[in-house]
């Protein structure tokens, strides 16, 4: 049996490109210092590949601190009004 090691990127910022997958069930590809995840499906692509569609970007160190901090956050005035 054959298997289809082309990855078919759909979304993203390498939509509609290829590239070998090798079979993993995850691409990434760095893009400016950044990760951008295709995670593999189900669909085929022809003879030749399987689809893999754009599962969003990372930073390749890790969780990044969110927007807001935690420790900073203010209070609602509703909720200093029922307590």
């Amino acid at each position: 049996m054959e298997t289809n090691t082309k990855a078919y990127l759909v979304g993203g910022p390498r939509d509609g490109s290829s590239q070998d997958a090798d079979g993993k069930a995850l691409v990434e590809i760095e893009i400016d210092g950044m990760i951008h995840r295709y995670i593999r499906t189900t669909k085929q692509h022809g003879d030749d590949g399987v689809v893999y569609n754009y599962d969003g970007m990372v930073a390749p160190g890790g969780g990044e601190p969110g927007v807001e901090d935690p420790a900073a956050r203010v209070a609602s005035p509703k909720a200093d009004e029922q307590s």
